[in-house]
């Protein structure tokens, strides 16, 4: 497999994961409401799992939007 399949195939895998992590956080916050929680517990709970949710997911993102370096700088590329 070459460097650009393989990163297409991480890329790939990455932004699934992602997709998995939506549905399943999406699955939970109806769960959340569907629960007699009172407004303060279901506020308590949704933050957290927000919080969850970015801690999850940004790093991934993050991974997908990052510039991809293809060489070390050298000696030609400094001033």
């Amino acid at each position: 497999m070459s460097r650009e399949e393989q990163r297409r195939a991480m890329r790939e895998l990455r932004e699934s994961l992602i997709q998995q992590l939506e549905q399943l956080y999406a699955a939970n916050f109806e769960q959340i409401t569907q629960h007699n929680l009172g407004e303060g517990g279901i506020a308590r709970l949704t933050q957290l799992l927000l919080r969850s949710r970015e801690a999850a997911i940004t790093p991934l993102q993050e991974e997908i939007e990052a510039p991809l370096i293809t060489r070390a700088p050298g000696p030609a590329n400094q001033p």
